[in-house]
């Protein structure tokens, strides 16, 4: 509660742990788990669309589910990151990617040992076009080889990303 009012309103802590002086958030991550939410019924969510992508036209997913399968597992992401990114290794685990849905939600479900600069958002945008019959879901093991951000689909915008979750 006293940490609490020093905090924005969109804020809030709900567990804290006393942890070494040298403890990095950021690089002591183990793993990151990531939602990317979209609403699919025809009119849009007024009060949520700040926080989901409003996409009314069907989707194949199974055909998505397909392509997710071939991302799971120790990946070479290049394909799927900012072009300028300047990290050391574009080498990444992703240990789950699950496509859920339900009464007029799709969810996206990503968890990884860690997440390239918009690594989620082109995941998401690339599944999206194979879900709307753009691009076959084999596609996925040639985008990947191929390691050039254009290979991939676009940039799904940001309103529907949201982390979940950092394991330590």
């Amino acid at each position: 509660a006293y940490l609490t009012r020093y905090l924005p309103e969109d804020i809030a802590v709900t567990a804290a742990d006393q942890v070494d002086a040298r403890f990095h958030a950021r690089y002591r991550a183990r793993r990151k788990r990531y939602v990317y939410r979209i609403w699919t019924a025809p009119y849009p969510q007024v009060f949520r669309r700040r926080y989901c992508l409003h996409l009314p036209e069907p989707l194949d997913l199974e055909a998505m589910r397909r392509a997710a399968g071939l991302l799971v597992g120790e990946r070479d992401f290049r394909s799927f990151t900012t072009s300028k990114s300047k990290v050391k290794s574009t080498v990444r685990t992703l240990h789950a990617l699950e496509l859920v849905a339900r009464e007029g939600w799709l969810e996206l479900l990503f968890e990884g040992d860690g997440f390239l600069h918009n690594m989620a958002r082109i995941l998401t945008g690339t599944l999206l076009e194979v879900g709307a019959g753009r691009l076959p879901a084999e596609a996925m093991a040639a985008i990947l080889m191929k390691g050039e951000r254009s290979a991939a689909g676009p940039l799904a915008p940001p309103q529907g990303l949201c982390l979940l979750e950092v394991l330590y």
